[in-house]
Order: C-alpha cells, then structure tokens, then sequence
C-alpha cells in the first residue's frame, strides 16, 4: 500500500497505526491535536524503518511547526529535532509533486530587494555586472534543482528608456530581472523606511528618536515610499509569473509584497521569508504601521524565519496585536491558514571545498601561512553595522591578552569587515570605511 508522500507502510503497520487511532475518541482540541502529533510520528517512524523505496529514492524531509507548540512538559529537546532535515523550498512545493516524482525544473521567482549583482554603466547601452557581496546571495547560490529567476533593484538609478532596455537585456543573461526605483523612492523607502524605521526595531535598537512632528512626517512619507516599491516590485512579478510558479519573497524590505502578489492572482504560491530576528510583540507593537504589515505577511501562503524563537514572537505579535488565532501550523484568519515555521539558512559547501582546488586560492593560503608562521590565527567574518559586536570583540581579545601574557605574539585577530548600508549613518560605526586588522 502507498502513503500520500509515495513511501512503502507495510498492511499491518497501517492497521497498527489506523487502531491506535481509533481506539479512543479525542474530547478536547489539545486531545485531538496531540493524538494527530502522535500519528505523524508513528507515519514517519514507519516510513524510516520500510527497506523497501520508491524509485526515485526521495524521503519527505518536510517538518512543520506541529513540532514546535508543544506542552511545556513535553519540550524538552524538541526544539533540537525540529531543525533537522528542513527545507523551506520543499514546504512551498506541496502542490507541485506527482506521483513518485517532482515536476522536473520548477520555476521559483526570487524576489529581493537586491539583485545578486551590481550594474555599472559604462555607456549609454553599456554595463558592467558584479556579484553583490551578501548572506541572501551566498546562501542561494547552492539552489540547482529549480529554474531560478530573481527580480530585484539593480543598485543604480537609471531614468532613460535605453539604459533599462540594455540593463535588462545584459541581466537577462543572468537570469535578473530588474525592478527600476528612481532616487526619491530608494531614497525614502529603502534608506529611510526599510533601514531607519524596520531595521532597528527588528534588532530591538527602537524607532528614532527625534522632534516627534518631524518623525511624524518623514515617517508617512517613507511609509508611503516603502508600499509604493512594493507594489513596483509585485509589478514586475506579475509580468513575469506563469502558472504554477512559486514566488519566494525575502526580508523585511517587502513586507508588503505578499499582499500585493495575492490581490493580483489569489492562486499563486507565495512564501515570505526574514533575514533578520523578528522582536517579541511587545517590541513589534511600538511601531505605528504594525497591524497592516502583519496582514499583508499573512498573505504568504508559508512564512519562515531563523529559528524557532522568531516563528514564535511572530506567531505571538499576529495573537496579541491582531486578535487572531495561533495553530500548530501557523496563523488562521477566517479560514485561511498561513504556515509559520523556521528554516535555519546555510551555503553550498561543495562551492567552498572546490575554491581549495584553484590555484589563487592554493597561493593566497600559502602566503597567510607563512604571514601568521606559529601563531594561533583567529578570525571574525563580519558586516560592518552596529549589531554584528565588533568593537566589543575587538575589546574581549584585548582583554583576553592583558590577563593571559603568555599568548601575546602567539595569536592574531583576523577582522574581515564588509562595508554595508554605507547611505545609512544610523546604521554605521563612524569612520566606518576605515580597514581592521
């Protein structure tokens, strides 16, 4: 007999199962939940065991946040087992599967603020392009199973017809797909909303504080910005999205463009994913737009964050500031579910293992050989932003020779700082184009 994923359940495993569950009638919603919790469990356990597999050789590695809101007597380690063999891609393709096979090539719109490369203009038709230095990018990089499309600002203004035709032509080559923000609209949605308003507020740094009718203002204005690229964004996708696509919106930049994506095409298969930790509410509560931004993330048909505590403050936030209902799987409004889970990000190793083999690479690591030559080397990889600790380490690593002499001359700090916001003052060290070593 076949389950609905495609894996063998051997007759009498099934009956096993099917007794237990019948065996006695749930009486209360926490009852019924924690019996179905029980089942998956025993489905799972029964599939792992089965030595016989379907051809393509697949397990479901897909885990929900059923795992998660568990009794608090029965946590335990279950934050541990929820992080392992998820995939936040593979929870948006549920409807795209066959029998025994996935849709071979799946398109999958990346939708970001940024495009993964920056354009130079060199003529009036004329662009360079270069890889954009950045998390998002690194950690995509390593998705090859799907035809991937990513839409996002270029990082350059380009006001003339035949600058976007041929910007547009050089990144379709790339597989971009520009969205073209003038300086006014960049300038308050991106270096205003997004990077002074939302970004300290998710790192619990709280709004600015300044003459409160002026923040009143710009605060409106830049709101106004940031719904206005949004929906340039959603544009764009729009133009570009085919039947059956899946659009995988990121970070806090389009909060609004699940929303705007659903208006257009309610069938369209949205995931909103966040970069950044998202506050607890009572943090998220201080922010004036707070109740429209929550609702148009719900939209998204799957929301995933960082970690488990992320999923549970947003979780948390859509509870206590809009009134709704929390399920293990997510988020309900009148019927519609939104899922709510935590996806942990990560790189393709096998990229990094195959730059040891190249010869720059082989040089380069000679020379830091024989530069640090009997010293413990340590190193830090870090954004140049307020929130990444820098001058605190650097502080801790003084500390650390002044009470242990012995080490001096014997170990290096080795700070790799990458410049980031630099339009941002808010969000920069002064001096912070200065190199550390």
């Amino acid at each position: 007999m076949e389950s609905s994923q495609g894996n063998s359940i051997s007759q009498n495993n099934l009956d096993e199962l099917l007794m237990q569950s019948t065996s006695a009638i749930p009486t209360s919603r926490v009852e019924r939940l924690l019996r179905e919790r029980e089942l998956r469990r025993s489905t799972r356990y029964s599939h792992s065991n089965e030595e016989s597999k379907d051809s393509n050789g697949d397990a479901d590695m897909s885990i929900s946040i059923n795992d998660l809101y568990v009794p608090d007597g029965e946590r335990g380690n279950r934050e541990e087992d929820f992080f392992e063999g998820n995939a936040s891609v593979k929870n948006l393709m549920d409807g795209y599967e066959t029998q025994g096979a996935r849709v071979p090539k799946q398109r999958l719109l990346v939708v970001a603020n940024r495009l993964p490369v920056s354009a130079i203009r060199k003529s009036e038709d004329s662009w360079v392009l270069e890889i954009s230095v950045g998390g998002l990018v690194s950690a995509l990089l390593g998705i090859n199973e799907f035809e991937a499309r990513w839409i996002g600002w270029a990082g350059v203004n380009v006001p003339d017809e035949v600058g976007q035709r041929s910007l547009t032509k050089a990144l379709a080559e790339k597989r971009c797909i520009p969205v073209f923000l003038d300086e006014e609209t960049v300038h308050q949605y991106y270096n205003g909303y997004c990077n002074n308003i939302l970004w300290p507020l998710f790192h619990y740094l709280g709004l600015p504080q300044e003459d409160r009718l002026a923040t009143t203002r710009s605060f409106q204005s830049q709101f106004a910005a940031y719904k206005k690229a949004n929906q340039m964004f959603a544009d764009v996708v729009n133009e570009h999205y085919r039947d059956g696509d899946v659009v995988w919106c990121h970070d806090y930049h389009l909060m609004f463009l699940p929303k705007c994506l659903k208006e257009y095409n309610n069938k369209m298969k949205v995931g909103w994913f966040l970069h950044t930790p998202f506050p607890s509410s009572e943090i998220h509560r201080t922010l004036p737009s707070r109740s429209e931004l929550l609702r148009s993330v719900l939209a998204a048909d799957l929301v995933g964050f960082h970690t488990y505590d992320y999923a549970r403050h947003f979780v948390s936030a859509c509870t206590r500031i809009l009134g709704l209902e929390g399920t293990p799987d997510g988020v309900e409004d009148q019927g519609k579910l939104t899922r709510v889970a935590a996806f942990p990000i990560g790189i393709d190793s096998d990229r990094f293992v195959q730059a040891l083999e190249l010869s720059q690479v082989k040089d380069h690591i000679k020379e830091l050989k024989e530069r640090f030559a009997g010293r413990k080397v340590m190193l830090g990889v870090d954004r140049l932003d307020m929130i990444k600790g820098i001058p605190q380490k650097i502080l801790a690593f003084e500390k650390f020779l002044e009470e242990n002499p012995i080490w001096r001359d014997k170990v290096v700090l080795v700070q790799i700082a990458v410049p980031t916001r630099t339009d941002v003052p808010e969000c920069m060290y002064p001096h912070s184009h200065a190199k550390l070593y």
